[in-house]
């Protein structure tokens, strides 16, 4: 072999041996790389396992538990049904009873109910007839006695009362019975009023009152009196001393009594002889 021919065959040698160990190193990182991958993919397959594992076996612990809970809902539904059916039976038995006895009591209701129908008949032919009886000349008598006891008695009401008299003849009421007793006797209206505080014009029936002043120790009082757009001052008016006023044109008083004296406050009454009207205005006044 030429010198030349070995020059070449060195040159290809050293030329085939410097790009194999590249190669070959980028094989091996090719392979552990591989490797690597595989090995992380493996692991996360066994923890995803592990998980879907874990969740299984929850998921069948949960089931076992609502099926555990379903077995004794069941177990108690069952027991509340055969004791409903025991109670049905029980009520059903009562039932055919109480029918028995609702019937009975219904047949005696009826003949009840007819009876009562025959005497409530019977009853209403006697009212009829003694009504149609009742209104007889005796019973009329009867009226009579009765109305001339009630005058006798409200007349000896009057007297046990020792009620006093006016100089006019009118008879004094000194408290709201009385009042009520010469009411009964229908031949005046009473007014009763209550005057509280000086000074403050009040209506009573046909006249206006207003309140001066007051005595308590000598239950004595001042007013004024405004009839007919007049008004009179009267003072120290006594308790159950009578004030006559008339009214134009008449020949019968209207009076004033005041029957209590406090501290600035009066009460009494206006008396109205029937013949007038309420309406109507005084005139003059007088003691």
């Amino acid at each position: 072999m030429s010198e030349q021919d070995s020059q070449n065959t060195y040159v290809e040698t050293k030329s085939s041996s410097s790009w194999q160990l590249p190669a070959i190193i980028v094989l091996a990182l090719l392979a552990v790389g591989g490797l690597a991958l595989a090995w992380s993919n493996s692991s996360k397959l066994d923890e995803t396992k592990q998980a879907v594992a874990n969740q299984v076996k929850a998921f069948q612990t949960s089931v076992q538990s609502d099926m555990n809970t379903l077995k004794d809902r069941l177990a108690q539904d069952e027991k509340v049904n055969a004791d409903l059916k025991g109670d049905l039976k029980v009520v059903t038995d009562k039932l055919k009873i109480t029918q028995g006895q609702l019937q009975k009591a219904r047949s005696e209701t009826a003949q009840l109910n007819s009876d009562t129908a025959s005497k409530l008949t019977a009853l209403d032919t006697s009212v009829h007839q003694e009504l149609a009886t009742k209104a007889t000349a005796d019973d009329v008598k009867t009226v009579d006695t009765k109305v001339t006891k009630v005058g006798s008695d409200l007349s000896k009401t009057i007297n046990d009362l020792n009620m006093a008299r006016s100089e006019l003849g009118t008879l004094i009421a000194r408290n709201h019975d009385e009042i009520d007793v010469l009411r009964r006797q229908g031949e005046r209206d009473y007014i009763e009023f209550s005057i509280a505080g000086k000074n403050q014009p009040q209506k009573v029936g046909n006249v206006t009152l207003e309140l001066k002043s007051t005595n308590e120790k000598k239950n004595r009082a001042s007013i004024a009196l405004t009839v007919e757009d007049k008004t009179t001052e009267d003072k120290n008016r006594s308790i159950n001393q009578p004030l006559f006023f008339y009214l134009s044109g008449t020949h019968q008083p209207q009076e004033i009594v005041i029957n209590k004296i406090g501290k600035n406050q009066i009460s009494g009454y206006l008396s109205i002889p029937k013949t007038h009207p309420v309406t109507a205005a005084a005139s003059s006044s007088g003691r």
